[in-house]
Order: C-alpha cells, then structure tokens, then sequence
C-alpha cells in the first residue's frame, strides 16, 4: 500500500461513524455481568478486555473473578445500538444512559446479577 493509498484509508476509517450503544461482560461461570455504554462499541470492548488481561479493571470484583476463571470465562458482547443520527452536532449521551438503564432493568428483572460497576456511569 502506498503512501496515498494509506492516507485515504486513514481519512476513511475516521470519517465512518462509530458503533454506539450498549455493551455486556458476562461471567459464564456465575452469570454476573457488567453492563455499560460506549460512543464507540469496538473500541470500548478492546478496552475492557485490555483492562482485565492487565489487572487494572476499575470494578474490582470483576478482576478478582477474571483473575481466579480466566479469560475463557468471559463473554464480551453488544447488546443494543443506537441508529446513527442525521442530527448535526448529536450527542447521544442522554440516549445512551437511558438504554443502559433500561437493559439494567431488563436484565435485573430476568434475574441477572450485575458487577458493581453496571450502576456507575456510562
């Protein structure tokens, strides 16, 4: 790939729009989740996984569990997006915390269990 060819691909990657919405990870063994949200979905989940593959997880219970099962123990998925707006200047901030409160409610009511964490911001 050439010089040109990378520029262009690098000025289309940060032109697409980002994947934003709700994210999980789910502890298979127990079935404890964290639930959060992202403007960016791909970008959050690597960051998740980096956290733990790190011992920095903020939510401690989490690391402790990852620590003890391993990463084969966890799930990482996204739960639900918000379609992209035409909107000039959106910020999708007050859209997301309500679909992370409503996936909070759901998954609570089915008897899910969440990490510390899930009840923190986005």
């Amino acid at each position: 790939m050439d010089r040109a060819e990378r520029k262009s691909f690098n000025r289309e990657y940060k032109n697409t729009p980002r994947p934003v919405g709700i994210y999980r990870v789910r502890n298979s063994v127990t079935g404890k989740s964290l639930v959060g949200s992202s403007t960016d979905l791909p970008g959050m989940l690597n960051r998740q996984r980096f956290q733990l593959e790190n011992g920095l997880h903020p939510d401690r219970e989490l690391q402790r569990d990852w620590n003890e099962l391993g990463a084969d123990a966890f799930e990482f998925e996204t739960l639900d997006r918000l379609k992209p707006s035409e909107e000039p200047g959106y910020d999708p901030t007050e859209d997301l915390a309500a679909l992370k409160d409503m996936w909070i409610e759901e998954l609570t009511k089915s008897g899910d269990v969440l990490y510390q964490q899930s009840k923190r911001g986005a």
